[in-house]
């Protein structure tokens, strides 16, 4: 039966109320039959039997009461569920009607919302009752069928016993079997030769063979005995089994096994019916009374773990701006685990191999009835949230799971997943019930979300989806206050869309709003968070960048930001647009220490910028300057990369105590033709923040592999030079490519090729960096840890790290003749890296009681002004390559 088309008897003597209720359930669906009194009411259900009956309860003649129990006493009609609807309240009215048979009350007027769902619920139960009880006759029929077929002729056993479905074996009363049919051969795995004979207590573990043997005794004495077990058949595979124990008249004992898998399979298929109904009522309960979605949400997922008996229950919700779930609520995940709140406080982003993926794209349930484990190597593309959620569901015992959309309004919400203990939980009836159950939850969704509206209009910009003046003031009051407890610095922008009163006035304002929603959703995605922008005016949108470095690339940001809004097409109308902007910048807290003074001096920022013609400004003179000449630097910087203009120094690595050469640092450096020789601390700071230290990082690899053959060829005593390796460098997938591509030209360049990189560089992807570098090693290449006691390495991973050199950070060499502490430091690393089978090699080694205490502990080698500062190619070759070397130059 169809809830949707169920039958249902509204009996009341009020036309007026008998109309009223057939209106309210008629969108639903449903057929309705009405009586005006007890009598009419008991006459058509002789006559036609309804699913559900609403009953007033005062009418004259028969009242609602004799009427309720009239029909609960007719076995033809007493599972007939009954919805009295009354205005009287009284404790006693509800309590009469309890005893009357009724299962629920309504009060008049009747809700709608309540109607609904009472009458849904109850014949939901109803028809789940119907469905327990015509499968516990069809059980009975068969029980009643099998036994009726044992029962027959003795003269017919032995053949009967051959034709049974169950295993048939016969013992004597010490348990030998004397007999077996070919069914029990089938269920153990045995032939007929290897069972006859042999002492039925096999099947048993060892544990529980005193308990076979008094159970033999017990029917010897003539008690017929039925149990279950499970049953080990010969290839170690089991089932489950029902048994029965019985003394034949021949003082033989009759051993009849049944596979009752199946039975299992339909017991567990009720049980599970009943958990998800239970949830279903549970659920349905809180939708009743719960009006505040975070509440819904919270009551749903523990319903689903303590009423449903699922391991884990979580709800979902989709950023309609940023395509992301965000995690809402949670029940299953033990308190202290620690995944609890890293997990569901915030966004979860969708893979697309993933089954929420999947729900969400079709807007259909979907389900893994074998939950496959996550412990091993991430599913490609799969993000690590994700992988989290399943271990999580593994250790709890999960072995399959559903994810069920949340539709409101016609568009996906959210998800509903449900993680359950067993595998194969989910079948088509299991899933129709959720859908049903998902449907409910969106039902409710949208009562809330109509309550939320005026909320959502108060705080939000309803055309763009974005935060309102009013809620960016808050949240960038939230972000200063982050700031300062964390000590960077914050920069508010305000955007001004140019030209834009233009668009609006020559292709009207719906074209106007187009393109608003369009600029809107590019920021979203610039920014990858929409909790940090605004739409504050018509044309005028507001940025909280969260976090400033001092001294960092925020013009650089701006630079590239404003370039990819140039390139960016916006289409309106079958054409496409290209929009410019004007900026107006004030960071906190130099230009404002609240929310109010930061913004209003962004706004005269903007102001200035529109008015000058400049494309953004600082409300800060000073940092607009510095922005200028930091910009004139980078465009210089990238003329350099062009013209040629950076060289390569080398500084010498000697053995402690012979002074002889083992090695060579190369050092980038810029020959600017304008000014000479540039310190690096002014130049690379900023070709790391650029992205163009890349570029220069490869341009140094290759120079010093040229540099290294030349010397080969020219028959210096050339030795193995030591390149250091940027972060852009490392991180880039195609590295290890590029480092074979670099040694390829000659057989002899990976001989004479170090690659130095700094500790904290190699543990920020510490599993990446092994990979890589093991890659390159194999190669022929060597690699140096730089700055040996800065980047905090785990003693587990520098052990597997493919590492030949460890470089001692400079300001630990300092503090060793500075300290016993310091001197204790460094004796540490040596012995951990001479323990490791490394190099070790002392930077910036200045003084003779330096060297001296590293000789003594038995430090490899040294880099320092002691020996030489760095010095251009041509002056290395000549002192230090030459047939005869200088032995030292300060």
């Amino acid at each position: 039966m169809s809830t949707a088309a169920a039958t249902i008897l509204i009996v009341d003597d009020e036309a007026r109320d008998r109309k009223l209720l057939e209106a309210q359930l008629k969108p639903e669906g449903y057929l309705t039959l009405s009586a005006a009194s007890g009598e009419e009411a008991l006459a058509s259900v002789a006559s036609r039997v309804p699913d559900l009956i609403l009953l007033d309860v005062m009418m004259p003649g028969m009242d609602g009461y004799e009427v309720a129990r009239a029909l609960k006493a007719n076995p033809a009609t007493s599972n007939i569920p009954v919805i009295m609807v009354t205005a009287r309240t009284g404790r006693s009215a509800r309590l009469t009607g309890l005893e009357s048979g009724a299962e629920e009350f309504l009060t008049k007027p009747v809700d709608r919302a309540e109607l609904w769902l009472r009458v849904r619920n109850l014949l939901r139960l109803k028809e789940f009752g119907d469905y327990l009880q015509n499968h516990s006759l069809i059980l009975e029929q068969q029980v009643q069928a099998r036994t009726k077929s044992l029962r027959e002729s003795e003269a017919r056993y032995r053949h009967l016993v051959e034709q049974a479905d169950d295993g048939i074996l016969v013992c004597d009363p010490r348990g030998m079997f004397t007999m077996v049919n070919s069914r029990a051969c089938e269920l153990l795995g045995y032939n007929e030769g290897e069972l006859l004979g042999r002492n039925g207590s096999f099947i048993y573990p060892n544990e529980e063979k005193a308990l076979h043997a008094r159970r033999m005794k017990s029917v010897s004495a003539g008690k017929i005995l039925r149990f279950e077990r499970i049953v080990t058949r010969k290839d170690e595979s089991t089932f489950p089994a029902e048994i029965s124990l019985k003394m034949l008249d021949d003082g033989m004992i009759q051993v009849i096994m049944r596979d009752i898998t199946e039975r299992h399979a339909h017991e567990k298929k009720i049980a599970g019916l009943s958990r998800i109904h239970a949830v279903l009522s549970g659920i349905n309960g809180a939708i009743v009374r719960v009006r505040d979605r975070r509440e819904l949400f919270r009551e749903a997922c523990r319903i689903i773990v303590e009423q449903g008996g699922f391991a884990l229950g979580w709800i979902a919700v989709l950023d309609q701006v940023t395509g992301k779930l965000v995690a809402a609520d949670q029940a299953g995940l033990p308190e202290g685990s620690g995944i609890g709140s890293a997990m569901f406080n915030g966004s979860i982003g969708l893979v697309p191999v993933s089954i929420a993926a999947a729900a969400l794209r079709d807007k259909r349930a979907t389900t893994e009835n074998v939950i496959a484990d996550a412990s091993g190597s991430m599913e490609s593309g799969q993000e690590p949230d994700t992988m989290q959620i399943r271990r999580a569901a593994l250790d709890l015992g999960a072995k399959s799971v559903i994810v069920l959309p949340l539709i409101v309004d016609k568009v996906t919400f959210g998800i509903l997943t449900l993680y359950a203990r067993e595998e194969d939980f989910f079948d088509a009836e299991e899933v129709k019930l959720l859908e049903e159950l998902a449907g409910d939850i969106s039902f409710s969704l949208e009562f809330i979300a109509k309550g939320e509206q005026a909320d959502y209009v108060a705080y939000y910009d309803v055309l763009t989806g974005l935060a309102n003046r009013s809620l960016f003031l808050e949240r960038l009051s939230q972000y200063m206050r982050s700031a300062v407890g964390r000590g960077h610095e914050l920069a508010v922008m305000l955007v001004d869309i140019e030209r834009f009163k233009n668009i609006n006035d020559s292709l009207g304002q719906q074209a106007g709003d187009e393109l608003l929603r369009q600029v809107a959703a590019w920021l979203t995605r610039s920014t990858g968070d929409a909790n940090v922008l605004a739409r504050i005016d018509a044309d005028h949108f507001a940025l909280v960048l969260p976090e400033v470095r001092q001294g960092g690339s925020l013009p650089h940001l701006i630079e590239k930001w404003m370039a990819n809004l140039l390139v960016q097409p916006f289409h309106l109308n079958d054409a496409v647009f290209r929009i410019t902007a004007k900026i107006g910048i004030a960071v906190f807290p130099n230009d404002g220490r609240s929310a109010d003074t930061l913004f209003r001096n962004a706004e005269s920022a903007l102001k200035k910028a529109k008015s000058n013609g400049d494309r953004y400004l600082f409300f800060n003179q000073e940092m607009t300057e510095t922005v200028a000449v930091r910009l004139t630097l980078e465009n210089q910087l990238r003329q350099a990369l062009d013209n040629q203009e950076f060289v390569l120094h080398y500084q010498p690595k000697v053995r402690l105590g012979s002074s002889r050469l083992t090695g060579a640092e190369a050092l980038i450096r810029w020959n600017d033709p304008r000014s000479g020789l540039v310190p690096p601390a002014r130049f690379i700071p900023v070709l790391e923040d650029t992205g163009l230290i890349y570029e220069a990082g490869r341009w140094a690899l290759s120079k010093a592999i040229e540099d290294y053959l030349r010397w080969c060829n020219a028959g210096l005593a050339a030795v193995r030079v030591s390149v250091n390796v940027s972060p852009l460098q490392l991180r880039n997938r195609g590295f290890v490519a590029e480092i074979e591509q670099a040694i390829s030209i000659d057989p002899r360049a990976a001989g004479g090729l170090e690659l130095e990189i700094t500790e904290r560089l190699i543990m920020e992807d510490i599993k990446h960096s092994i990979a890589s570098l093991q890659a390159i090693r194999a190669m022929g290449v060597t690699i140096a840890i730089d700055d040996f006691g800065t980047g905090f390495s785990s003693l587990s991973y520098l052990a597997k790290l493919p590492v030949d050199t460890l470089k001692i950070d400079r300001s630990f060499v300092i503090d060793m003749t500075a300290s016993q502490e310091g001197l204790a430091l460094v004796s540490t690393i040596i012995g951990l890296g001479h323990s490791l089978k490394m190099t070790v090699v002392a930077e910036g080694v200045e003084t003779e009681e330096q060297s001296r205490l590293l000789q003594v502990l038995n430090c490899d080698e040294m880099q320092g002004y002691l020996f030489s500062k760095s010095v251009p190619a041509e002056t290395f070759e000549t002192r230090f390559l030459a047939p005869s070397p200088i032995a030292a130059v300060v």
